[in-house]
């Protein structure tokens, strides 16, 4: 039996941990340096410069109004950092860089700073790092929402390590990453960045992939801090009108994360939250990050946020004023540049901004170098670099096989099967002749997210190889099936209205055993894509004409011929027709450079599908926006004429094994409003082959005194088991999983009755136990365990 348990592996190049005390001589350190240095030069350690104008050339932007934003600052080291600079934007992400010259060149970088700033501090350095390092040949990994497909936390944090260790060979410091946003609207374009519309799997998986990544050395960032997610009409950098209630919802997954997790960063959301830009929102950036949860990293800008005060926002009547306000609300560094903090000298030296504000971020800035090692004597910029920390750059792989395997397992753990008719698994031998349809079957780039390097940067340089061995699923069928013809017709693209090539994509599965239609997204940015950052939807249907490709497919082929949907995208789809006509339907939300591989195997049999949705799979957009954590007056009701009841529940996916859960039990029927509730349950493999189930167990409160979700998801675990084989799950849940804010506007856990219920999902319930909350109303704390803790017993 493997039970897939969260592993925390060793790195193998961290020497240091950015979220541990500074010894004596590095606080020392920062306190001399904090009285060292001037105005501006503390100004300047508060600020990041984007070097190349943030990819802002032919092509387009980067980061949101990234062209007009950046301003007429000089976008060179030499002539924007004479008084220092807290640190370097995205080096190698912002253009194809080779690894082993951007890596000389930092190094070159780092020591002109040591060498011309009158105190010789060296940058911090930043990328992204959501679907792997965005560099030029790193390995891209499965999107976000595919983590939380997996329900694997174990095996993202194990990419997660993987992933700071390629930033830490290249003399990164700090990575933006994970996105914590919960999902709300399928219609946002960042859905793909997300974990799930769970905050609980949010927090879990995110505070993984943060131990992960800071395992090796590296800073993690928490983003976007909060409500972004939950803007209006699902649309990219819009206003967020959610009560306080729902606000506090959704910090969850960030409170597990940065307490669980010590995150060393947390990134601030555009969303302006019921009128007030987080960016100048105290409340939250000092009073609860600072105070309440004991947060002692560094507060960065989303790109352009604080001169967005100024420009979208409206609170701010110039960019000194936004970046007074800023850095008053807690943000502690302006990025990607200086345009708002650097106009801030003459205000504080004539004490209309006070120098305790300046000099709070700065020690905030300071200690986080330290605790990287920037600050020690003889800090080396071309030490620690190379795989092995050894400095040999000449050696810089950033797509090693050990990393591969990481994303082939992630890809296969993701895949999610969301019907089937018995046609799947669909053995080599039982097609002769197999047709392979649609836009996304011969296109690499449709594995990847919006903030892969892939989609991200190489889009806007056409021609530049990706440097990476990546087979779209058309090539990875051909290899699965080599003993069939394989026969393909793309049939229209992603989002044209085109459908010249309907009749050849008809033919070409009139004449097949089997067909598969690969339809989904095209990741890309502000409007380039139909999924991603600025790539909001208007409808839930498929882009473009694909809905009718795979109609036209249905109505063409013979009576009898299996027709396989496999969808590549960032977002859950309404499919429902599709759901029902086709004879399986196959989800995969951007599964990475080794997602073709996984597909093939899923479609073969070779890989058992374990992935489970993360996301509720809606029924049509006129439910947006939906959450599975919906009140009774959140469901299908009859005064309503909008069917709001998903086609497929979260939680759901099928397997090609049969799992039987049994024999769910309580430790106790009553348990304290601040303890834990202890359950237990039997899972066997009834069917005749492995797999893994994912055990999920939900709670349902009946009565409080605010609405509660119908039910909500408590804990999970994932076990692997073999034909026959049995295990007792035990999860011991913390009570505070169902807390709620009560109508005084506090955080408790409150006395009652509560049902435990177990199932394959979120809708079907199997198996019940009643559980009493007893005792007062116990007010949540941060010293309240947030964890679950996972046991497995294996039975005879």
């Amino acid at each position: 039996m493997s039970t897939d348990l969260p592993a925390r592996p060793a790195p193998a190049v961290a020497d240091v941990d950015p979220s541990a005390p500074l010894s004596p001589e590095r606080a020392a350190r920062v306190e001399e340096l904090l009285a060292a240095m001037s105005v501006e030069e503390k100004l300047f350690q508060l600020v990041g410069l984007w070097e190349g104008r943030g990819g802002t050339g032919e092509g387009g932007d980067v980061a949101p109004m990234a062209d007009a934003m950046q301003g007429d600052a000089p976008d060179s080291l030499e002539g924007y950092a004479q008084r220092g600079l807290g640190q370097l934007t995205r080096v190698f992400g912002t253009t194809p860089v080779d690894a082993v010259e951007g890596a000389k060149g930092l190094v070159a970088k780092q020591r002109w700073l040591q060498e011309h700033s009158r105190h010789g501090v060296p940058a911090l350095v930043h990328e992204e790092c959501l679907t792997g390092l965005a560099a030029w040949g790193a390995t891209t990994f499965p999107a976000p929402l595919s983590w939380g497909a997996s329900f694997d936390e174990g095996l993202v944090e194990q990419v997660g390590a993987a992933i700071g260790a390629s930033m830490r060979s290249l003399g990164v410091h700090q990575g933006l990453a994970p996105v914590l946003d919960v999902v709300r609207d399928a219609r946002w374009g960042r859905v793909e960045e997300c974990v799930s519309e769970d905050p609980h799997l949010v927090g879990e998986v995110a505070t993984a992939y943060v131990r992960g990544v800071q395992s090796a050395g590296v800073v993690a960032t928490l983003k976007h801090f909060v409500g972004y997610s939950n803007s209006r009409a699902g649309r990219n950098l819009a206003p967020v009108h959610a009560g306080p209630r729902e606000v506090a919802d959704l910090l969850v997954p960030f409170e597990m994360a940065l307490l669980d997790g010590r995150v060393g960063s947390v990134m601030n959301s555009y969303a302006e939250v019921d009128g007030v830009p987080v960016a100048a929102d105290a409340s939250l950036l000092t009073e609860l990050l600072r105070e309440r949860w004991g947060f002692e990293g560094t507060v960065v800008a989303d790109y352009f946020s604080v001169a967005f005060l100024q420009t979208l926002h409206g609170v701010a009547a110039d960019v000194a004023d936004a970046g007074a306000q800023a850095l008053e609300a807690g943000i502690d560094v302006e990025l990607p540049t200086g345009v708002a903090y650097l106009a801030l000298a003459e205000a504080v030296r004539g004490g209309a901004v006070p120098q305790d504000l300046v000099d709070r971020a700065l020690r905030r800035v300071l200690t986080q170098k330290a605790a990287l090692g920037l600050l020690d004597p003889g800090w080396d910029p071309a030490a620690g670099l190379g795989p092995a920390g050894d400095g040999d750059v000449e050696a810089i792989d950033l797509d090693p096989p050990a990393h591969r395997d990481l994303a082939r397992r992630l890809a296969e753990e993701s895949v999610v099967l969301l019907s089937n008719d018995g046609a799947l698994p669909l053995a080599p031998t039982a097609a002769r002749r197999l047709a392979v349809v649609g836009p996304n079957a011969d296109d690499p780039s449709a594995l990847f997210g919006c903030y892969s390097f892939a989609n991200h940067v190489l889009a806007q340089h056409p021609g530049t190889p990706m440097r990476l061995t990546v087979d779209p699923l058309l090539t990875a069928l051909r290899a699965e099936y080599a003993g069939a013809e394989v026969v393909h017709a793309r049939g229209c693209d992603v989002d044209t209205e085109d459908t010249s090539g309907f009749g050849e994509a008809v033919e070409a599965a009139r004449g097949a055993d089997a067909v598969v239609v690969v339809l989904g997204d095209r990741a890309g940015l502000f409007g380039r894509g139909t999924s991603g950052e600025g790539c909001d939807a208007e409808s839930l249907d498929l882009p473009g004409v694909q809905q009718q490709l795979l109609d036209a497919v249905l109505d063409g082929v013979a009576e009898g011929t299996p027709v396989v949907l496999v969808l590549l995208t960032g977002r859950p789809y309404a499919v429902a027709s599709a759901l029902e006509r086709c004879s399986a339907v196959v989800q995969a939300f951007f599964p990475g450079q080794e997602g073709a591989g996984a597909l093939a195997g899923v479609l073969s049999g070779r890989v058992n599908p374990s992935g489970r949705l993360p996301v509720t799979l809606p029924r049509s957009v006129g439910a947006q926006p939906y959450s599975y954590l919906h009140p009774v007056l959140g469901g299908a009701s009859s005064v309503s004429n909008i069917a709001t009841e998903p086609v497929r529940p979260f939680g759901h996916g099928l397997s090609y094994t049969t799992f039987e859960r049994s024999d769910l039990q309580v430790e106790s029927a009553e348990v304290p409003t601040g303890g834990s509730v202890v359950a237990s349950v039997v899972v066997t493999n009834t069917g005749e082959r492995a797999g893994a189930d994912v055990v999920q167990l939900y709670g349902h409160d009946p009565v409080a005194s605010v609405t509660r979700p119908v039910t909500q998801l408590l804990a999970h675990a994932r076990v692997h088991l073999e034909p026959g084989e049995s295990v007792r799950v035990l999860l011991d849940v913390p009570t505070r999983r169902l807390a709620l804010t009560d109508r005084r506007g506090v955080r408790v856990v409150e006395p009652g009755a509560v049902q435990l219920r177990v199932g394959p999902d979120a809708e079907h319930v199997e198996l019940t136990a009643d559980v009493e909350l007893v005792g007062d109303a116990h007010p949540v704390t941060t010293a309240d365990r947030r964890a679950v803790l996972t046991a497995f017993e294996p039975l005879a």
